[in-house]
């Protein structure tokens, strides 16, 4: 066990899989990527066995299969959690089940002073439980408090409510808290200073999430891309895209009502994982299979083609109101040229002036959509220079990763 002494073993607990669309999931997939050789930490990565969004290693390249329920991927021990199909509590008993699995593993191989970095704030009233726990095996515990997941609108007001005390108490019992937006860390503070352990005032840091600049290795006349356009009916620079979890807090029913209102004769395309049960709520309200434009095309794992969808889009849709700092946001400002933001507050912290912002109300983004389509490839283009200034400058995954590292390190 000498070499446990030497390598800071960290667990990381809230993401689904590794690939997928969600925050967490991307974020975890490009930690281990950028840290797989690094002989300093070592990642254990819990992800679900089953239901919604689980794992699925066989879509990634160069897993070394341990066992049935554990993998090797980027050099990260990565192990799966199976969950009974229990409605919204299953994301609660995850988390559990993965706190416990990580118990269980440092008290077996008697890892010295992990980490445990606990993704989200799901799991209030057991906080001060694995705390303890963890502490008493020499551990510390770090949070990610996310965004504003009580004010995501698919929850119901009792369980938003159990979301925000949820969130109070795991800012309480844990050693650091890690936000990903400044107006988070700031929230963070006016939200729950002297109510931490002992009075005490949450210790926090902030540290964003990155994006890749390297453009997609697929060229414009790549098989792979000119059949998925053949597939799905749309050609470069004349779609307008967004990628990302179909959940009603993304602004979904805006951006297709607003779309369906516009005069564009471009396409509207969806890389999203279709939630039946909203989608027919939304055709019903807005009755979108009647027009031609709006697309839904399906998920993309293929990362190359994603980032070459995203390059060849027109334009990029960004309608995210709750969270911190926006994967996918990010992702965009790197590779689209022109984005179309919802006005918020993270959002503009993100892009500042790199973008064009529009408000939910009636008939605003629509008139953005006709003024989009008129802009010049100049314009356009000068956009596109000072997103990729903006990423370049604070959120390449190099930057994001090696602040995690001294975190860790330190």
């Amino acid at each position: 066990m000498d070499q446990n002494n030497k390598v800071q073993n960290v667990f990381l607990v809230g993401a689904k899989s590794l690939g997928a669309y969600g925050g967490y999931e991307t974020f975890v997939y490009k930690l281990t990527e950028h840290h797989q050789n690094n002989k300093n930490i070592k990642y254990h990565v819990a992800c679900k066995a089953n239901g919604d969004g689980s794992m699925d290693e066989s879509k990634l390249d160069g897993v070394k299969k341990i066992s049935e329920n554990e993998f090797e991927f980027n050099n990260a021990r990565c192990f799966k959690i199976y969950i009974p199909q229990i409605g919204p509590a299953q994301a609660i008993y995850y988390d559990v089940g993965a706190l416990n699995e990580c118990i269980k593993y440092i008290k077996e191989k008697r890892i010295e002073n992990p980490i445990v970095y606990i993704m989200a704030c799901r799991i209030g009233p057991f906080a001060k439980y694995f705390y303890k726990k963890i502490h008493k095996l020499g551990g510390k515990v770090y949070l990610n408090p996310d965004g504003h997941e009580w004010m995501r609108a698919k929850w119901s007001a009792p369980v938003r409510k159990y979301w925000k005390i949820s969130e109070a108490m795991m800012v309480k019992w844990s050693d650091l808290v890690i936000c990903d937006s400044i107006n988070i860390e700031k929230y963070i503070h006016e939200s729950y200073d002297g109510k931490g352990i002992n009075g005490k005032n949450p210790k926090t840091t902030y540290i964003a999430y990155g994006a890749d600049l390297t453009p997609s290795k697929l060229k414009d006349d790549d098989e792979k891309l000119l059949n998925w356009y053949a597939d799905k009916g749309l050609s470069k620079k004349n779609y307008y895209l967004v990628v990302g979890r179909f959940v009603p807090e993304n602004s979904y029913e805006i951006m297709i009502r607003e779309f369906m209102k516009s005069k564009s004769k471009r396409d509207f395309a969806l890389i999203t994982n279709v939630n039946d049960k909203f989608l027919n709520e939304l055709e019903e309200k807005l009755h979108f299979k009647k027009d031609p434009r709006i697309n839904f095309v399906g998920t993309v794992y293929d990362q190359e083609l994603l980032k070459k969808i995203r390059e060849n889009a027109y334009a990029y849709f960004h309608g995210h109101t709750v969270g911190g700092t926006n994967p996918s946001l990010i992702e965009a400002l790197g590779s689209t040229d022109l984005n179309l933001l919802v006005d918020v507050g993270f959002n503009k912290e993100v892009a500042e002036d790199a973008a064009l912002y529009w408000s939910r109300k009636d008939g605003d983004l629509a008139s953005l959509i006709n003024k989009a389509d008129k802009l010049t490839d100049e314009e356009i283009s000068k956009l596109g220079e000072k997103a990729r200034k903006r990423v370049r400058e604070a959120y390449t995954w190099k930057i994001i990763s090696s602040k995690y590292e001294e975190v860790f390190l330190k």
